[in-house]
């Protein structure tokens, strides 16, 4: 089993329904990131019951919800139904999965989580859309939201950190690593050449755990191209599925667009890339289709870089990032997947990846998106905010110049910036320069 960080959040959810959270816990995700897997593994783990409704396997399960909504209710239907379930008060985890085919089930959550007997944890695909924007016959729109009754937790794919664990890392050797990071102390070269080597196997594997997996047992990058394929196609379904109308085609253009636009100079998202001549007006309601789907992540350029950024936000001028580069990397196939492995990859795709993988490991850190370029001489690629302040990072693919970044310091004076390389660590002042690695200590 590969270990996840947002196993600790579900053992935490536990400790606070025992001392009196009335909360019921949903996962929200893009496909085949985990979400089921983990849930399953924490109900046969910390529970001593674990009941699982899997409304799209199971869909005659969906009458257990049907009529009145009362825990006892659904419990006695529950039994009715499932006649092998055992329920066991304080020690029960009943995981509803694929809840969006349920619109009773996510209705009852209000009325499970002040039910204090047993927990519930509940999951799904395209949690993200709103009900109104998804096609797919099988999704069902509650009767009421049950707002502040969902603990809402967002699970990505695995990070650096999770991908080192399961390649044999330790948490004490990456512990060792991040003193250098603390101290400011350079990275002695042989070290630094072994995660970066690594970093850059990340960016070809990528956290799909199922990719993940398959790598760290046969080492084979073919075979990971073969089942980052077969991702991308089940995302192309998706947007077949569950897109509405014209934005089934429209989707699906935008989606196959991220790849070229990254592939430019100008990283900024361009309609035109998706189809020439064409503006937000036929395009943007795609855009925020991926983006609600957790598909890709959206960095927002900023009028100025002040607390808060996203009160800052300029809609109209924006970056789309993949929401894992490794399948990024194998839109663009396998001789990129060579190249970047070869540390030969070179051209505006390079900056592409680069930037894409950065804008990955921050989202996974838990930060929102932003860029700052106020004019055509100067960008920052993000802005991130951390303790009370703006912190500018800039993201390089090799060691070039710091123009933006000298500028930035030189008018803003933030108490931090970093410029992430393909080098060593140093720092100058308040530029600190870290090697790609080390984003996951940001």
């Amino acid at each position: 089993m590969l270990k996840r960080k947002i196993y600790d959040e579900l053992l935490k959810f536990k400790q606070d329904r025992k001392i009196g959270l009335k909360k019921c816990l949903i996962i929200k995700g893009a496909r085949q990131v985990g979400k089921s897997f983990i849930v399953k593994e924490f109900g046969k783990t910390e529970y001593k019951s674990f009941i699982c409704i899997d409304f799209y396997k199971q869909p005659d399960l969906k009458a257990i919800f049907d009529g009145n909504l009362s825990p006892d209710d659904i419990y006695k239907r529950m039994s009715a139904n499932m006649p092998n379930i055992k329920f066991i008060p304080g020690d029960t985890l009943i995981f509803l999965d694929e809840i969006q085919r349920c619109g009773n089930a996510r209705t009852a959550i209000k009325f499970l989580a002040e039910d204090m007997r047993y927990d519930v944890v509940s999951s799904g695909s395209l949690l993200g859309l709103s009900y109104a924007d998804d096609d797919d016959d099988g999704v069902e729109e509650p009767e009421s939201i049950p707002v502040g009754y969902e603990t809402q937790l967002t699970m990505y794919s695995l990070d650096f950190e999770e991908f080192l664990w399961a390649n044999g890392y330790s948490e004490n050797t990456i512990a060792d690593l991040k003193v250098y990071f603390d101290k400011c102390e350079q990275i002695p070269v042989s070290i630094h050449n072994t995660y970066e080597s690594l970093f850059r196997e990340f960016m070809v594997v990528g956290g799909m755990p199922e990719v993940v997996a398959d790598f760290v047992e046969h080492k084979d990058f073919y075979r990971v191209a073969k089942i980052q394929a077969d991702i991308i196609a089940e995302y192309q379904d998706d947007i077949s599925k569950h897109a509405k109308g014209k934005e089934k085609q429209y989707v699906r253009m935008c989606y196959d667009a991220v790849q070229k636009q990254l592939a430019k100079v100008i990283k900024k998202f361009q309609y035109s890339t998706v189809e020439k001549g064409q503006t937000r007006r036929k395009f943007g309601g795609s855009i925020k289709w991926l983006k609600d789907s957790n598909i890709v992540y959206i960095c927002n350029n900023v009028y100025e870089p002040y607390i808060p950024l996203a009160g800052n936000a300029n809609e109209d001028q924006f970056k789309v990032y993949i929401n894992d580069t490794g399948l990024l990397s194998s839109m663009y196939g396998f001789e990129t997947k060579l190249a970047i492995l070869n540390n030969t990859i070179k051209g505006n795709a390079k900056g592409g990846i680069y930037e894409n993988i950065i804008a990955e490991c921050l989202v996974k850190r838990g930060y929102n998106l932003f860029y700052y370029k106020p004019d055509d001489s100067h960008e920052i690629e993000f802005l991130i905010e951390k303790n009370g302040d703006v912190i500018p990072v800039e993201v390089k693919a090799s060691n070039d110049a710091s123009i933006s970044l000298n500028w930035f310091i030189e008018r803003f004076n933030p108490n931090v910036a970093y410029k992430l390389i393909s080098n060593r660590n140093g720092k100058v002042g308040s530029k600190i320069t870290l090697p790609h690695y080390m984003v996951m200590f940001l």
